[in-house]
């Protein structure tokens, strides 16, 4: 049995909700989890992605549901564990992808409603979904929380301020939750991302040119663009329990970006 064939042994019937699931690494994430045994609760603001995501998967005579979501509200963010929790009775995946950038806004540059959305959809609603799903994984016996971090988490020049200190916040959310809970059978790690294939750009029709000028001297350095499934290869690992003995830990899948 080769780690792929252990991995979907051992997701066969577990409750994992994908935020960001419509399209970029969340569907390929959604799609890959499905393909392994999970039921998949796919999240995303856009209607039309969610059904997309929903009709491929269940097309392919896999499992998943979907919910139209904004999770900047944080309402909405209470709606998807609690209605997860209403259809399935329990959860035992949360994958917090869900992710805005901010137009490489740096601090002098980056007025209030920008922060305040990027805050709210990058650190607050993964706070929120891990308070409220954190409790009903102990009350079944554990569960994996895995977040969808960045470079821009480790280093400053990848983003903006706000899209920065957001993905920094969550690398450290995820060694909190990992060193509060883990002897409750909760694991958490995160995910940090390089350059990947996806729709989310640089958060900007009009990029900040102070912004744009210190990503473009990381960029000399890219190896390469990643495919959305090389991600969701490794998610798949993470929430699995081949890696079982990981918690806390901060996985980077960059093709060596982050190493020049």
């Amino acid at each position: 049995m080769g780690p792929t064939d252990r991995a979907s042994s051992s997701l066969q019937g577990k409750i994992a909700i994908v935020s960001g699931a419509g399209s970029g690494v969340g569907r390929a994430m959604a799609k890959m989890f499905a393909d392994n045994g999970c039921n998949v609760v796919a999240v995303d603001v856009i209607p039309a992605r969610v059904s997309g995501v929903v009709e491929e998967i269940v097309g392919g005579g896999k499992k998943a549901s979907g919910m139209v979501l904004d999770l900047s509200v944080g309402g909405d963010v209470d709606k998807m564990i609690e209605g997860t929790l209403r259809s399935f009775g329990r959860i035992d995946i949360l994958c917090n992808n869900a992710g805005i950038m901010d137009g490489a806004r740096p601090v002098v540059d980056t007025p209030d409603d920008v922060w305040d959305r990027v805050m709210s959809v990058n650190l607050v609603a993964p706070f929120r979904a891990s308070r409220r799903a954190i409790p009903s994984m102990i009350e079944h016996g554990g569960g994996v929380i895995l977040n969808t971090a960045s470079l821009a988490g480790v280093f400053g020049a990848r983003a903006g301020a706000a899209y920065t200190v957001s993905k920094h916040g969550l690398i450290g959310l995820t060694k909190n939750i990992a060193a509060s809970y883990g002897k409750d059978g909760i694991r958490c790690n995160a995910i940090v991302l390089g350059a990947v294939q996806t729709a989310i750009g640089v958060g900007s029709a009009d990029p900040n040119p102070r912004g744009m000028e210190n990503l473009n001297k990381t960029m000399a350095t890219l190896p390469r663009v990643g495919d959305p499934a090389e991600v969701a290869s490794v998610a798949l690992f993470l929430v699995s329990q081949e890696s079982r003995y990981l918690n806390g830990s901060c996985v980077v899948a960059d093709a060596g970006w982050g190493a020049y």
